[in-house]
């Protein structure tokens, strides 16, 4: 298949790679003009990328998606338009919108993709889902299709997060009070103890601190999300503190 991916950051860059080795025609677009992975064919524009292709792999983050969707609707009709973008539910019925003449699919990614590509556990909603999964399950990813319109992923997603962003800023507050009193190494072996992974403790310290940005305004989609539910959202606030004074150099 012809799939093109629009976004080429860390994740683009996996997924492009891993598509090409499963013997795939990528072409991908990104307005910086940074390398591209061997075998991925370079487009001067998302529409151009578009064109033609069979699925097209949205990765552009969630302030561009609906307008990258808008830059390639009417580029081909017939393409899948998965958006891979951790986002609120609102900005994917956008994208949604912005394609009426696209089979769309809400795709909620489940884990940090640098652990294993393409292979990365997946939700996925909306009238392209299973085209999503007749590409990415066949490359090892476990892709769960929810019987549901376009922004039932990105829901499950967020309360995903709702979890596992709130288990990084207990993980971090703890251990920054351990490391006032000296104790940092023992503390960081109790925590890994518990979970079962000194691996899931660096990511959960590391991977905050460096990707502090995209998580706060995730968290800030959460927050939003869990309102609209009704449900309580103490911690989902505290989690947002934590990050922006990550992303303020904290």
């Amino acid at each position: 298949m012809r799939v093109a991916v629009l976004g080429m950051g860390e994740a683009g860059q996996l997924y492009a790679a891993d598509l090409v080795a499963a013997g795939h025609a990528v072409v991908a677009f990104d307005p910086a003009q940074m390398p591209f992975p061997d075998g991925v064919d370079r487009a001067e524009s998302a529409a151009q990328a578009a064109a033609d292709a069979g699925l097209v792999v949205s990765l552009t983050g969630a302030r561009f998606a609906a307008d990258v969707a808008r830059q390639v609707a009417g580029a081909d009709g017939q393409a899948c338009f998965a958006d891979f973008n951790s986002a609120a539910v609102e900005t994917k019925r956008a994208v949604a919108a912005a394609l009426p003449g696209n089979p769309v699919a809400d795709v909620a990614v489940l884990a940090p993709v640098p652990r294993a590509g393409a292979r990365t556990p997946l939700v996925v909603s909306g009238p392209g889902a299973a085209a999503v999964a007749e590409v990415f399950g066949p490359l090892g990813a476990a892709v769960e299709v929810l019987d549901a319109e376009v922004g039932a992923a990105a829901g499950r997603k967020l309360l995903r997060s709702a979890f596992m962003k709130g288990l990084a800023a207990t993980v971090l507050e703890s251990v920054s009070a351990a490391e006032a009193a000296g104790s940092a190494q023992w503390l960081r072996e109790q925590i890994a103890g518990e979970l079962g992974s000194a691996e899931l403790v660096d990511r959960l310290i590391d991977g905050s601190r460096q990707h502090a940005a995209r998580r706060a305004h995730e968290m800030r989609d959460c927050r939003s999300y869990l309102d609209e539910l009704g449900a309580d959202a103490e911690i989902c606030e505290a989690t947002i503190t934590w990050l922006q004074r990550l992303e303020d150099g904290g």
